[in-house]
This record gives structure tokens, C-alpha cells and sequence, in this order.
């Protein structure tokens, strides 16, 4: 019985995945991701994977978390437990990046530049 140990990251949030074979129990910072993601569409997330392959029960998960906020956390669990299966089986791959699973979202929020009030917004101009 192997752990595979894959890590996910959207935004600033670092997700490390820890799965192995058993019956469908899914932890984040020791509390069932339930409780931790309480949202349906949080939940709905993290569980994408595996309704891809239809695998809901096959795998317990134990995930740990940190940085950004709950979305960002969930999309960067949800990206290292699709590597996690990948990494388990590699037949898996094709139907994962089909579903746009395995792609890691780029985006991140813009650096603030000197004399400027944000990231491009301006301070009021005053011709006169």
C-alpha cells in the first residue's frame, strides 16, 4: 500500500496531497473536508476528480493547506489530487486534461508598482 504525495497550487495557496488506496475518507488540516470547505461548491471541487473517472470511494486523502483564501484552497487541492492520480495510474491523464483538470491556473494578483495607488490604478492628476 504506496502514499502517493503529489502538491497543488493556485494563487498563494499550497496544497499537499497524500493519497493511498481505501475507502473514500477525505481529511484537510486534520477536519473531514466537510467542515473544512463547507460550501457544496467547494466540496464539489475537490470531489471533481474523481467523479471524472468515476473513483468516488477507491481513495482516502489527506490533504494540508495553507495560504490564500477557500477558493483558491480548494482549486489547489483539487489540482494536486488529479496529479495524485495521474501519478497512481497514468491512463488516467487523457480524461483529466480533457475535463481541464491537470492545467495549473497562472494567475495571480498583480505586484503594486511605487507611485501608484494599487496595482495600476493612478493618483489623481492635478494639471493646475
Amino acid at each position: 500500500m504506496e502514499i502517493i504525495h503529489t502538491i497543488g497550487r493556485r494563487k498563494t495557496a499550497i496544497a499537499r496531497v497524500y493519497m493511498q488506496p481505501g475507502t473514500g475518507n477525505h481529511t484537510v488540516n486534520k477536519k473531514e473536508y466537510k467542515q473544512y470547505f463547507t460550501t457544496s461548491i467547494l466540496q464539489s471541487k475537490i470531489n471533481r476528480p474523481f467523479q471524472v473517472l468515476n473513483i468516488l470511494d477507491t481513495y482516502d486523502v489527506t490533504v494540508i493547506v495553507e495560504g490564500g483564501g477557500v477558493t483558491g484552497q480548494a482549486e489547489a487541492v483539487r489540482l494536486a489530487i488529479a496529479r495524485a492520480l495521474v501519478k497512481s495510474n497514468p491512463e488516467n491523464k487523457p480524461a483529466l486534461k480533457a475535463k481541464g483538470l491537470m492545467t495549473r491556473d497562472p494567475r495571480m494578483v498583480e505586484r503594486k508598482k511605487p507611485g501608484q495607488k494599487k496595482a495600476r490604478k493612478r493618483f489623481q492628476f492635478s494639471k493646475r
